[in-house]
């Protein structure tokens, strides 16, 4: 396989020219067979599209709408490469409906006049495909998961050349004072935003600094996407409390930034769904907060709410309690055991820890201590209930420390795979434009081929391919 960051134009044109000649019978086949786009599309959509071009324009809303989504089903990186697959080709032509192949600029226009439409259409699409979520996995479709990434654009500032230019002058400030952190200096002196594009703000995004435009996701635990919120002005005028002071340190602030960003998303979604629900939350430690916390349990409901402590925020623990709020023993601070969950009719809920050293007589329901040097008098050994609605950060309903938290934690990873999907397969990462709205068209777009394939899944009753229009197609 070649090497992407070594492939020319013209290896991704005849890389994509083979595949759309292989694959397209049964693509096309599959899309005319099994997807509406009439009931894919909202209907202010269609009023917006034809009250903007007329009923006699020789392009139509489905012409574009199918060109758009076999650009991203294909991997292809530009507009313009995509109307060069279609001239090439036939069928795909015709299955786009296009009597005559427009160009880039009418694309483009496309994309930035009607942005927010696609983005209404990816809520009717989350609409539409909760039910058949539900019917894969009920247990996984419970799980709302949440992260935050970055579209990057490729203005001046994120030429490597940029920041080292900035770091080679801080630098040589080191030898006159070696406790001056240059890194810390260069991140302070780097500006908020490009100079061609104010939304190409300042980003911290897997160890790396780019200037992108920043996008929350929420996923259910199947990994599918219920929302997408594109950070732009239109957002932040709705959520100005998002905007937050500069520090010196770009993981401080990613994490505020994205623990604030915690709230309006989930307000938005609430907004456009308010008869789902959930009852499990999972996130990253930058959502580690006593007021998230608590805005998830009692603003939003959820039962669950699986995010790790972040250790900027979590004080030295007590004698009895370690950083997981895991009863410890006194004396060596080893981990009580988890007995579960107890409670009863007029009782609080609470979890049963007891000693290390208490275990179970054989053939009996009884416990002893084996300890030799037992801080109670108690043969059971020591017995500690803690009460999740007491501190719900440290008993977030369910037990931190815990084979069952360590198991219901990895299905967090699935959003990560979502994102790398939306940026690699969907090719948001080999973006061109420099425009922020064509920018949050194709974020939408990319979450819409999504939800397109759950309900392609769905339609060929393969539900175990929801994840892929591709391997749909082989």
């Amino acid at each position: 396989m070649r090497n992407k960051m070594q492939m020319s134009l013209f290896d991704i044109y005849n890389d994509v020219s083979e595949a759309v000649e292989n694959k397209k019978p049964k693509l096309i086949a599959l899309l005319e067979e099994h997807i509406d786009f009439q009931r894919i599309i909202p209907a202010s959509f269609y009023h917006a599209f034809y009250s903007h071009y007329g009923r006699n324009n020789i392009y139509h809303l489905e012409n574009y709408i199918k060109a758009l989504l076999l650009q991203k089903i294909l991997g292809i990186p530009t507009d313009k490469l995509l109307l060069d697959i279609l001239k090439c080709s036939r069928e795909l032509t015709d299955f786009c409906g296009f009597e005559k192949i427009p160009d880039g600029s009418a694309m483009t226009r496309f994309k930035q006049r009607f942005a927010d439409y696609l983005a209404e259409m990816f809520e009717c699409l989350v609409a539409l495909t909760e039910p058949i979520c539900r019917e894969i996995d009920e247990k996984k479709s419970d799980y709302l998961i949440y992260d935050t990434t970055g579209i990057a654009f490729p203005v001046a500032e994120n030429n490597p050349k940029y920041l080292n230019g900035i770091l080679k002058q801080t630098k040589k400030l080191v030898k006159s004072n070696p406790d001056f952190n240059p890194y810390g200096a260069a991140y302070n002196l780097m500006p908020p935003a490009s100079k061609t594009n104010t939304n190409a703000r300042q980003q911290y995004i897997n160890g790396h600094f780019c200037y992108a435009a920043k996008v929350g996701i929420l996923t259910n635990g199947l990994g599918i996407p219920r929302h997408i919120a594109f950070f732009d002005e239109q957002f932040k005028k709705r959520h100005p409390e998002i905007e937050g002071e500069k520090t010196l340190s770009p993981d401080s602030d990613k994490e505020i930034g994205d623990s604030k960003s915690l709230r309006p998303v989930l307000s938005d979604f609430k907004r456009l769904h308010p008869s789902f629900s959930y009852k499990t939350f999972l996130g990253d430690s930058a959502f580690d907060s006593y007021d998230n916390y608590n805005m998830l349990h009692k603003e939003f409901k959820f039962e669950r709410v699986c995010v790790p402590m972040n250790a900027r925020n979590s004080k030295s623990s007590n004698a009895q309690f370690d950083e997981n709020g895991t009863p410890v023993c006194p004396i060596d601070r080893s981990s009580f055991t988890f007995l579960g969950e107890s409670g009863g009719k007029n009782r609080s809920k609470r979890f049963k820890w007891v000693c290390p050293k208490s275990v179970r007589l054989k053939g009996s329901s009884k416990r002893i201590c084996t300890c030799e040097t037992p801080c109670t008098s108690s043969p059971y050994g020591r017995c500690v209930y803690t009460y999740p609605d007491k501190n719900f950060r440290l008993y977030p309903g369910i037990p931190r420390g815990t084979e069952h938290w360590d198991n219901l934690y990895r299905h967090r990873v699935v959003i990560e795979r979502t994102i790398h999907t939306m940026k690699d397969t969907f090719v948001l990462d080999s973006r061109k434009s420099h425009n922020t709205v064509t920018a949050k068209a194709d974020v939408f777009l990319a979450g819409i081929v999504q939800l397109v394939t759950v309900l392609l899944a769905n339609s060929m009753h393969k539900p175990e391919l929801f994840k892929s229009t591709r391997k749909l197609i082989a």
